[in-house]
């Protein structure tokens, strides 16, 4: 269990850098960094929601998302404006600009499914096991368990 290739976070972290990878020059004609379209995938779903939901559909705190946001928004992708129900929150809204990029992005998830060379089951149900490994992993975080550095 001691050897790099035997552990799954390391299995993890290069299969994320190899998607990342394999996303840059899909996303480079549209202007967009992978957190970016992210944040888009997100925003054409559901437009105008809370940078708070947004942060916690993404799993980026506010420290992160907002320079993010920042820079989105100049360029013309989306706007920031206050909640008119509470002022201390703020929404997120797409510009025409920001909902044209789905039409030229559409492509993109076949692109990588088909690079990924499994079947459509296949990529759905590691999606769902990857969705759940992330719940456990929340919960055991949550817990007084993560400050038990005992093996088990």
């Amino acid at each position: 269990m001691m050897q790099l290739d035997q552990q799954l976070c390391f299995a993890l972290y290069a299969s994320s850098l190899a998607m990342t990878k394999a996303y840059k020059p899909l996303l480079e004609p549209l202007g967009l960094t992978y957190p970016q379209y992210l944040v888009m995938l997100v925003l054409w779903e559901s437009d105008g929601i809370h940078v708070s939901q947004l942060g916690e559909r993404l799993s980026l705190d506010s420290g992160t998302l907002t320079p993010l946001l920042k820079r989105m928004e100049s360029n013309g992708w989306l706007r920031r404006q206050r909640a008119q129900e509470d002022e201390r929150r703020v929404e997120v809204f797409l510009t025409e600009h920001g909902q044209s990029l789905k039409a030229a992005a559409r492509p993109i998830p076949g692109i990588l499914a088909c690079a990924s060379d499994c079947s459509l089951k296949e990529l759905q149900e590691l999606t769902q096991r990857l969705h759940q490994l992330k719940q456990q992993m929340q919960s055991f975080l949550n817990t007084d368990r993560s400050r038990d550095t005992r093996p088990a």
